[in-house]
């Protein structure tokens, strides 16, 4: 055998053993059954729902979640806020910070404590400005706001008053307890209107809010409310698991006494070793440059501490 003979029989086996190692890998067989990877692609993709309670009190009235459409109403809202994981977090960190000003005074205004979870569900714990115009914490309208003891003008709106809005607030629910004789339609009141309600309830033939039919955000409303309840009040065992070092806790502050107007906010925090930033951040119900003080009235002002 020549020379070039041989080599050209090694050149050929070469190209044969090639191409049987690429046939080979390209088409082997996958030894997984196609029902594996489906199994596998279900464990990684898996989505639990949250549990609902057997039971549970809002406003210290019972829930009736013996009841389908009450079960599946809350579940509802349990599921979209329970996934809505930032705004969960979000919530909890700004609540180390608000939560214990707005217990204090719905405590020492005979307010159940739960109606600081219909605070969250009305801004989030933010002074929020809705489409028609309702602000603060507590959503209050300027054009209701005055009745409710809430000053509202270019240069000061009380709405943005963390106590003075929940006082306002306390005020408010209190007077819907009167008139229809318990929390839960109290707290629906404040969504749709003590007129409102009472239109319904009068047509209805009942007071009981969870018999009635009312406007389709009236109608998630109180749900919404327990949402917040069962999610902010269980935080930790539903996996929201936050540090106090992750809580934005409260700024140290100290209360100045003002009882006259002030023309130059930048010069009057500078006075007192601070800067207009920090002034409008401690008190955001300051809505101008200037502090104009009502004749007689004093007001309180937080500076750094």
């Amino acid at each position: 055998m020549t020379s070039s003979t041989r080599q050209v029989i090694i050149f050929v086996l070469g190209m044969i053993a090639g191409i049987f190692l690429i046939s080979q890998l390209a088409f082997r067989e996958d030894k997984r059954k196609p029902e594996d990877e489906k199994t596998e692609a279900a464990a990684a993709k898996a989505i639990t729902p949250p549990k609902v309670p057997k039971q549970m009190t809002l406003f210290g009235e019972k829930v009736p979640l013996e009841r389908q459409e009450i079960r599946e109403a809350f579940d509802r809202e349990l599921i979209y806020n329970y996934y809505n994981e930032g705004h969960i977090l979000y919530i909890l960190k700004l609540a180390d910070r608000y939560f214990p000003q707005i217990e204090a005074t719905l405590k020492a205004h005979g307010v159940p404590d739960d109606f600081k979870y219909l605070c969250v569900a009305e801004s989030n714990l933010q002074n929020l400005v809705s489409r028609v115009g309702a602000s603060g914490f507590w959503q209050f309208m300027k054009e209701t706001a005055p009745g409710y003891n809430l000053e509202v003008n270019e240069n000061t709106d009380e709405r943005y008053h963390v106590e003075k809005s929940t006082e306002a607030a306390c005020k408010y629910l209190k007077a819907a307890y009167a008139k229809f004789g318990n929390w839960t339609a109290a707290a629906a009141s404040y969504n749709c209107g003590m007129g409102g309600y009472n239109g319904a309830a009068t047509f209805q033939r009942t007071m009981n809010y969870y018999d009635l039919l009312l406007p389709e955000e009236t109608n998630k409303y109180i749900f919404r409310i327990l949402a917040f309840k069962q999610i902010l009040g269980n935080a930790n065992s539903l996996g929201f698991q936050l540090s106090k070092d992750d809580l934005y806790g409260q700024f140290p502050t100290k209360t100045v006494t003002v009882n006259g107007s002030i023309s130059n906010l930048v010069q009057w925090a500078a006075d007192r070793g601070t800067n207009y930033k920090m002034v409008k951040k401690l008190n955001p119900w300051i809505r101008g440059r200037t502090l104009v003080a009502k004749p007689g009235k004093t007001y309180e002002i937080k500076l750094p501490g």
